[in-house]
Parts: C-alpha cells; sequence; structure tokens
C-alpha cells in the first residue's frame, strides 16, 4: 500500500491507498520538532486504532512544504524499509508545469493541478484553504499555469483578534445573513463570507483570464475549511477533501509505469 504525505505549515494530511482506494486517512498537526521516531509513533498509533499493519505500507510519496521535515519522513521510510518519493524534484519528469520557475512551485500546487486534471478535467481551477488560500489553475492542456497565493482563514482570524483586543476566537460558522446582527456574526461575515467572496471574484478573473475554454473550467475546493466555505457560494463545482492526497497517489502510479 502507498502511504501519502501532504505536510501543510498547520497541518498534515495521511492517506494509506490499496490502488486508487482510500483506505483511510488522518489529519495530525505539523509539528516543526518533530523527529523521524515521534513520527513513526504517531503512524503506529494511527494505523493500530484501524487494525491495520504498517508492514503493509510499500512506499511513502511526500509533498510537502516545510523543508526541515522532509528530512525527518524520509527517516521514516527508512524505517519502514520502503521506497521514498518527494514530489517536485523527483516527479518533474511525469508532471506538467509550465511556470517561468518551476522549482518554486509549491508540491501541493502540484498534486492539486494532477488530481484536478486526471479527476476533474482541464482546464481547472482550484481553491485550497489551507494555512493560504491558494488558487492553482491548470489550462486546456491539462498544464499548471499558476494562480493566486492569498492569506487564509485561520491567519486572517488570528491577525484580526491580535490587533483588535475585544475580538475573541469567533468559531468558523457561515453566518445567516451578510449583515452581522452582533459581532460574532459580523466577523463570520468577513472571514467566512469574505474568504468566499474573495474566491467568487479571483475565480471570475481567471476565467476570463483563460479565455473561451475558461467558461467550462471545473472549479475544485479543497483543503480543511473547504465544506464551511462551500456553504455559502455556488462557485465551486466539486469539494474533495482529498484532492491532494489522491495528486500524490497519481504522481506516485505515474512514476511506477
Amino acid at each position: 500500500m502507498l502511504l501519502a504525505i501532504d505536510l501543510g505549515n498547520t497541518q498534515t494530511a495521511i492517506g494509506l491507498f490499496n490502488g486508487s482506494e482510500l483506505v483511510q486517512s488522518w489529519r495530525m498537526p505539523t509539528d516543526h520538532t518533530f523527529t523521524k521516531d515521534e513520527l513513526h509513533v504517531r503512524l503506529l498509533g494511527y494505523f493500530q486504532m484501524y487494525g491495520i499493519s504498517l508492514a503493509q505500507v510499500s512506499a511513502l510519496a511526500f509533498a510537502g512544504v516545510v523543508p526541515q521535515l522532509l528530512r525527518e519522513w524520509r527517516g521514516v521510510a527508512v524505517q519502514l524499509g520502503v521506497p521514498f518519493v518527494q514530489v517536485g524534484s523527483d516527479t518533474a519528469a511525469v508532471t506538467k508545469v509550465d511556470a517561468p520557475h518551476p522549482a518554486e512551485v509549491g508540491a501541493d500546487r502540484i498534486a492539486n493541478a494532477v488530481a484536478a486534471a486526471e479527476l476533474y478535467g482541464a482546464p481547472s481551477i482550484v481553491v485550497d484553504f489551507g494555512t493560504a488560500t491558494n488558487l492553482d489553475v491548470v489550462d486546456a492542456r491539462g498544464y499548471y499555469i499558476g494562480g493566486a497565493i492569498a492569506p487564509g482563514i485561520g491567519i486572517s482570524m488570528d491577525a484580526l483578534s491580535s490587533r483588535a483586543a475585544k475580538l475573541a476566537s469567533v468559531p468558523m460558522e457561515v453566518p445567516a445573513h451578510a449583515i452581522g446582527r452582533n459581532t460574532v456574526e459580523a466577523v463570520q461575515v468577513g472571514i467566512v463570507m469574505g474568504t468566499a467572496a474573495m474566491a467568487e471574484g479571483l475565480v471570475g478573473r481567471i476565467r476570463r483570464e483563460l479565455g473561451e475554454t475558461g467558461r467550462n473550467a471545473q472549479v475544485i475546493a479543497t483543503g480543511g475549511l473547504a465544506g464551511v466555505v462551500a456553504n455559502c457560494t455556488e462557485v465551486f463545482d466539486h469539494v474533495d477533501q482529498q484532492l491532494t492526497l489522491q495528486g500524490i497517489r497519481l504522481i506516485w502510479e505515474r512514476m511506477q509505469e
């Protein structure tokens, strides 16, 4: 089985695949101090929770934005005695990236682009609600061509509460109306609906820049808060929380061909 790792700045998503089937998935905080031994113990606990043996893992594929943890995850692969592939530098030959500096494109964005094109068709636009809100654009040829990066919902909320002492932590829920009737609702409108409105505006601009093909571009939401934001906009054709993990799997499979 393939163990796919999507290492974000805030959370790490882990998926266990048997062929194309996602057998099980987990999320854990991204801790920059973790060693390979601590990561190994975490994995052991997750697998034991569902009665799965770590011995069933035959390969580990990794996409990450935290360089110092790359070495530790590679060490986990060594401990498990399985091959390790890093999306990006190891996989450029099987991915389509049309950017001035391909090496600068985040591995998660490459994985999103591959999965979007393979599973939903091209052109497509991925909106990934993680630590940052990323928009990844795949053109009609199936190539990743760029996108946008904006502060994520968590970052926006942290910045607001740290600069405005009267604003306590507000639950990330969809407000009933665009006019907040109290402070909590007003913050939810600004953060959640505001993020949805940003996505709508940027998707519209991207469609226009793609030209005639952009009118039929599929728009996919992914990331930890995708479900929340998707509940207050109709801009998304699909919500796929596992898109990045699926992209890692697809890239791994291409490497084996």
